[in-house]
């Protein structure tokens, strides 16, 4: 399982209306209802939102044997969400938000006093020993104190994230990284001084962090990014690429769940942080819980890049329809450098688009031998579109570009260096393309990079 969420999980109730008038027998607004949204709350959500990722998604939690609880596991169950549900006395513990265009009226919350959740059978317990990791989602309502649940936690190799809650426990020893926000970082620790975001946060992460016997403690402070609290003395402060400014709830729980998501990926502490901030930050940007929720017609967040055959294709087509000249150049561009870069701008100006056909990772191992590509064709592919003299991206799997020209037709393909001929110049001659050279750099290629760096290291070991 990729990633393991455990947590409390609540029905949440968005009653959205509009207010026209006040009561005659109260001084309080009318809501007059014009819709009802229900979705999973707490550690529910957070497992809602990592499924969006399109990884494997299981949630701890516990349910009760009420409409509440049937509710839920429906919502769960139709977002792709693998439930494993742990008996819990009483009912389901709601909250009922009433709103008026983005602002909250008036928030109602049912269930009564959290209960603690029933046995957990043998099934979860090594769900959470075998995952690649696991995200603890505590809204204080039991399900992190669970003794069974505490002690698979303990026993799994998986990198644990922790978003912790100031009614909740502690976090197991040795979490890889927890999550609280400022707000709970005061209360956590006790830290009444004062001093700047950055200083509270630094004070008070690192005396949870210590506290807690955690990796790492990431103190969220919304808008200004994050800081990030670890063994060294010096925090890692991460801002918010953009700032966000709209309905915030579920920002948490898209933070720790990108950060889980991340680490169950292999990345380092830092790199997690830093994938967290950025989509939470877009999250709260692009309209918080309502729009993350919504049913797309297209992809939430889309590339500006055009990288992919049904984009290299339109944009062939587009450029052709208004007279245009289509060119076309290609390579592995393994370690991106001034002689490539060189060869490219040259390209692009001798037409009205560039496009460049890339050798896969297969393809260029086959070329190359076992050790190449150094870097994978996803971040070469996103290397290449990011200049603005690419336009378009294609990737292809074969030894030579043959049969991506067949289909894409440029009427102009070009090759940097010094040939006489290259292999393709018949074949672009069949729809009336030429094949041309353009001067490459002396001294610049990835082979001559790669042999530099390798003297480089082992000149200082």
């Amino acid at each position: 399982m990729s990633l393991v969420i455990v947590g409390d999980t609540l029905l949440d109730r968005d009653v959205q209306g509009s207010v026209r008038r006040v009561a005659p027998d109260a001084p309080a607004p009318v809501l007059d209802e014009e819709r009802v949204q229900e979705r999973p709350g707490g550690a529910g959500l957070a497992a809602l939102l990592a499924a969006q990722s399109g990884q494997e998604v299981a949630l701890v939690t516990a349910l009760a044997d009420d409409a509440g609880g049937a509710r839920l596991s429906e919502l769960l169950t139709a977002a792709g969400v693998q439930v494993y549900a742990l008996p819990l006395p009483g009912a389901t513990p709601e909250k009922v938000r009433l709103r008026s265009g983005d602002h909250v009226l008036l928030r109602l919350d049912r269930g009564g006093e959290p209960q603690p959740p029933g046995d957990a059978p043998d099934a979860v317990l090594e769900l959470i020993r075998d995952a690649k990791a696991v995200l603890v989602s505590d809204y204080g309502r039991g399900v992190a104190r669970h003794p069974g649940l505490r002690r698979a936690l303990g026993e799994t190799r998986a990198p644990i994230v922790w978003d912790p809650h100031p009614n909740g426990p502690s976090p197991v020893p040795n979490a890889r990284l927890v999550t609280p926000n400022l707000a709970e970082v005061r209360k956590l620790s006790g830290d009444g001084g004062g001093g700047s975001t950055l200083a509270v946060a630094q004070r008070g992460g690192q005396a949870l962090r210590q506290q807690w016997r955690a990796g790492a403690v990431v103190v969220t402070c919304g808008a200004d990014g994050a800081v990030l609290c670890h063994s060294g003395t010096t925090p890692l402060v991460v801002p918010a690429p953009e700032v966000a400014d709209g309905d915030t709830c579920g920002a948490g729980d898209r933070f720790a769940a990108t950060a889980a998501l991340a680490l169950a990926g292999g990345a380092l502490v830092s790199e997690a942080v830093q994938q967290a901030v950025a989509a939470a930050s877009a999250y709260v940007s692009s309209g918080g819980v309502t729009a993350a929720l919504e049913p797309r017609t297209e992809p939430a967040a889309p590339a500006p890049e055009r990288i992919g055959a049904d984009e290299a294709g339109k944009l062939a087509a587009e450029v052709r329809a208004r007279g245009g000249t289509v060119v076309a150049t290609g390579g592995c561009f393994d370690l991106l450098h001034v002689g490539h870069l060189a060869t490219l701008r040259a390209a692009r100006k001798l037409g009205d688009c560039l496009i460049v056909c890339l050798n896969s990772d297969d393809s260029v191992r086959g070329l190359k031998g076992p050790e190449r590509p150094l870097n994978s064709q996803a971040d070469r592919s996103r290397l290449l579109a990011a200049l603005d003299c690419v336009d378009a991206v294609v990737v292809f799997d074969e030894a030579t570009p043959e049969a991506v020209l067949t289909w894409l037709r440029p009427d102009v393909w070009v090759k940097g260096g010094d040939y006489d001929s290259v292999p393709e110049s018949e074949l672009v001659r069949r729809w009336g393309g030429q094949t041309v050279f353009v001067p490459y750099l002396d001294g610049r290629s990835t082979t001559s990079t790669i042999a530099a760096a390798q003297a480089a290291t082992t000149t200082r070991r």
